[in-house]
């Protein structure tokens, strides 16, 4: 999956005198007479400035600076949960594969195919939108979003997640992303976890005394863009 991440020199004057009259070299003191008035005084011999050295015109040029990494997940103004950045979503437990909305369906992939860019977007009370957004590419559709919900199959089939018009008024839409240290995030909705099952791939379910199994990492790919959908 493609992870969607610059003397002048200074004259001194130089008086003869320290702390006297310059004067006739007779010692009179300044208050017995008018004192002759020194010559003007020389200034010394200007700093020589310093060198600068100049280019080697054979020399190739210099290789452009490297991001040292990718940013950490809390960088920025409100880091990665403003909803003014967009980051891509990789399962700690399965750091070659990323989140992606393809087909209408949350899944997994290992190439750039499907939604692969996201902004979780504040909705009040701790909640969040999750926009997700196609490649950069200049093609309308990919800048307008599609938010996760939360899909009901039925038949006794575990909670997924599919790709649809973004509504903050409807529950199935906000989910809350809950920082479980080190860089990792538990994503739910209402009580119900987004996992990562052998046989179904990516589901939501109670948990109850089970263990965690499946976070995730936020990783910052940039400002948010500000398509016409919002």
């Amino acid at each position: 999956m493609s992870k969607l991440k610059w003397i002048t020199g200074v004259a001194v004057l130089a008086c003869s005198g320290a702390l006297m009259a310059c004067g006739d070299g007779g010692g009179t003191p300044a208050g017995s007479g008018t004192a002759t008035p020194s010559g003007p005084a020389t200034p010394s011999d200007a700093a020589t400035p310093t060198a600068t050295t100049v280019p080697d015109p054979t020399a190739p040029p210099a290789s452009p600076s490297r991001p040292a990494g990718k940013p950490s997940a809390t960088a920025g103004a409100g880091g990665v949960l403003s909803g003014k950045r967009e980051v891509t979503i990789v399962r700690v437990q399965a750091a070659e594969s990323g989140v992606a909305l393809d087909g209408g369906s949350l899944v997994e992939v290992d190439d750039d195919s499907g939604r692969q860019l996201f902004v979780p977007t504040p909705a009040g009370g701790g909640k969040y939108l999750i926009k997700a957004y196609g490649r950069r590419d200049g093609h309308p559709a990919n800048d307008d979003p599609a938010c996760w919900q939360v899909l009901n199959p039925g038949d006794g089939k575990p909670l997924t997640v599919e790709g649809t018009a973004c509504d903050s008024r409807k529950p199935t839409q906000l989910f809350s992303i809950v920082n479980k240290g080190k860089g990792a995030y538990a994503i739910s909705n209402d009580s119900a976890f987004l996992q990562y099952s052998p046989s179904r791939g990516l589901i939501l379910e109670e948990l109850g005394d089970a263990p965690l199994r499946s976070t995730f990492k936020l990783v910052d790919n940039g400002p948010a863009r500000t398509p016409a959908g919002g």
